[in-house]
């Protein structure tokens, strides 16, 4: 037997200095900097004035003046790998940011390093692109950063620029922690989201990973010109960054496949100008499809797909192969193997305001605990940690309400888990409805007629399922339905938006769509660096564990119960559902 490959960029130490240099416009009209004082960089809300802090256009972010970072002024400095750290750097040259140490501990598995070494297969033979479209619960995170530094490590980068899909709160943070936890291999990573892509037009990459990239389906908005300008779309092949398009969704038919020109370009040996032009670049590509054999009509408002399904079918099959048989490959799916739901912690960066409300409830919490354990009154004990759970999580449900919109933009059916109806279903609710999208709400005693519910999300007529169930009902794709007609098979995903303290019910919950030989990824949210990500990280294993006795169960309660200082209370305390 063959022993596993590992890729050799993993951890690789910088042969150069990493300098944040190479903007193609001189930053102009920036405050004045003393002797030993230097510019720092602030993320600070749109619209919240703090005092050291001012807003500066030349770099469109907040800024201060100093020899050190004031302490009040401490929670908005940039983390590693985010756009203002990249600008904080740009700005001082001299006193780059500390690069963080990759962890030590943090093995990706054997199929991601396969990725890799297909990404950068790829680059080595002079490709421009790579699409990497494995199933959710792949990994196509982990296979996207070990690819981009094997391909910058082949063609001596020095930066990496991932787009990541909203919300912020999410994923910057997800990818930011992927890439430390990593190493960085000596290049210069900085994660934005594609609403932010013109903050970095004006800077050079040598590899960009374009997350989500279904995200540029449509060549008539601003977010495409950018992507244009900053991938260098309509150059030629060799004075271009490589681009490493990740989704799980490429696109509904060819026409809604523009990004991936560049691939197509080049695997048929042809020009970027054979497939798109500055001017007319959906019918540049439609022409250029057409000429390859895909089956497109033409109307009044320029080209639509074949409606011959046969001819569809050939069509589908002939783009895939156009990368897929590639020498060497341009694209590679893998559908995720059934077995143990694919789940992970899912942390929200708090904004000032809510983390400020967070830390006082928290303060209220332990006050309330303290007391009520003194005098060994569990119903006050039980009430503190019922109250507290519900306002932690009514806190978090804007990022919850964001991210589902998110999934339901990228082609993908919601169910969201609750435990709570007046804090959690009832607000999760109402402004996804406030949004535009249909719910099916299987909540609050006798409110709804569940079935009903039940079937508006099977049928795909509603993109979200928001419920309280931890049982005894099915919303996974392509069910059998009692009409004899087969549900919806848009692919699931699931999130608890508070995360369930009894492993055997959250394992239950996630059943509910990771089921019948269909894959549904699962995610817990909770606020970052609180207690609720504590909780989180042992409910991640509890659930991955998969255990089934009752008497395993009971004893992770206790772990989650010491974290909440709850232990006092009787065991049943944290497994009692609250819907």
């Amino acid at each position: 037997m063959l022993a596993p490959r590992r890729s050799t960029t993993r951890h690789r130490k910088s042969s150069r200095r990493r300098t944040s240099s190479g903007s193609r416009h001189a930053l102009k009209d920036l405050p004045f900097v003393g002797p030993g004082e230097r510019l720092w960089v602030l993320d600070v809300p749109y619209g919240t004035h703090i005092e050291g802090a001012t807003w500066h256009p030349a770099v469109r972010m907040h800024l201060h003046v100093g020899r050190t970072l004031p302490q009040h002024l401490e929670h908005f400095a940039p983390g590693p790998h985010t756009l203002g750290r990249f600008l904080e750097n740009t700005l001082n040259p001299d006193s780059l940011a500390p690069i963080p140490e990759p962890s030590e501990d943090f093995e990706p598995r054997q199929n991601q390093y396969e990725a890799a070494d297909a990404i950068a297969e790829r680059a080595a033979a002079g490709g421009r692109q790579f699409l990497l479209a494995d199933e959710p619960g792949v990994g196509k995170t982990i296979s996207a950063v070990l690819g981009a530094s094997a391909v910058g490590s082949l063609r001596d980068a020095q930066r990496v620029l991932v787009v990541a899909d909203r919300p912020a709160a999410i994923t910057i943070g997800h990818w930011c922690r992927t890439i430390t936890a990593l190493g960085d291999s000596g290049l210069e990573w900085v994660v934005i989201t594609w609403d932010r892509l013109e903050k970095v037009a004006e800077y050079e990459w040598d590899v960009i990973i374009a997350d989500e990239a279904h995200a540029l389906r449509r060549t008539t908005t601003k977010r495409w010109r950018l992507w244009a300008k900053i991938s260098g779309h309509t150059k030629s092949h060799d004075a271009v960054p490589f681009v490493i398009a990740t989704t799980a969704t490429p696109g509904h038919t060819p026409l809604e496949l523009p990004y991936l020109a560049p691939a197509y370009a080049q695997v048929h040996g042809e020009s970027m100008k054979e497939w798109t032009s500055a001017s007319k670049i959906d019918a540049s590509f439609a022409d250029a499809l057409e000429r390859h054999g895909i089956g497109l009509e033409r109307g009044r408002y320029g080209a639509t797909w074949t409606t011959d399904p046969a001819r569809r079918a050939e069509d589908l099959a002939r783009v895939r192969t156009w990368l897929e048989d590639a020498q060497p490959p341009a694209m590679l799916h893998r559908a995720a193997p059934w077995g143990p739901v694919p789940i992970s912690g899912m942390p929200v960066a708090l904004t000032q305001a809510e983390r400020a409300a967070y830390e006082a409830e928290w303060g209220e919490f332990c006050r309330e605990m303290d007391l009520a354990r003194r005098g060994r009154n569990t119903a006050k004990g039980r009430a503190a940690l019922l109250r507290f759970r519900q306002k932690a999580g009514l806190i978090r449900v804007d990022s919850t309400v964001a991210w589902i919109a998110q999934q339901v933009e990228a082609e993908r059916q919601v169910a969201c888990s609750v435990e709570f109806v007046g804090t959690a279903a009832d607000p999760i609710t109402e402004r996804l409805q406030d949004a535009g999208l249909e719910v099916a709400t299987i909540f609050g005693r006798d409110r709804f007629d569940v079935e009903a519910e039940r079937l508006k999300f099977q049928r795909g007529e509603a993109k979200v399922c928001v419920f309280t169930s931890v049982a005894s009902i099915s919303l996974h794709a392509g069910e059998t339905l009692p009409d004899g007609r087969q549900a919806s098979t848009e692919p699931r995903v699931g999130v608890f938006h508070q995360a369930r303290f009894s492993g055997i019910a959250g394992r239950q919950v996630t059943g509910r769509t990771h089921r019948d030989h269909q894959v549904s990824p699962w995610h817990i949210a909770y606020a970052q660096d609180t207690v609720e990500e504590q909780v989180s990280k042992v409910m991640v294993e509890r659930i991955a564990a998969a255990s089934d006795t009752v008497g395993g169960d009971t004893e992770q309660l206790t772990d989650v119960a010491q974290l909440l200082g709850a232990d006092w209370l009787p065991a049943g305390s944290l497994a009692d559902g609250a819907g």
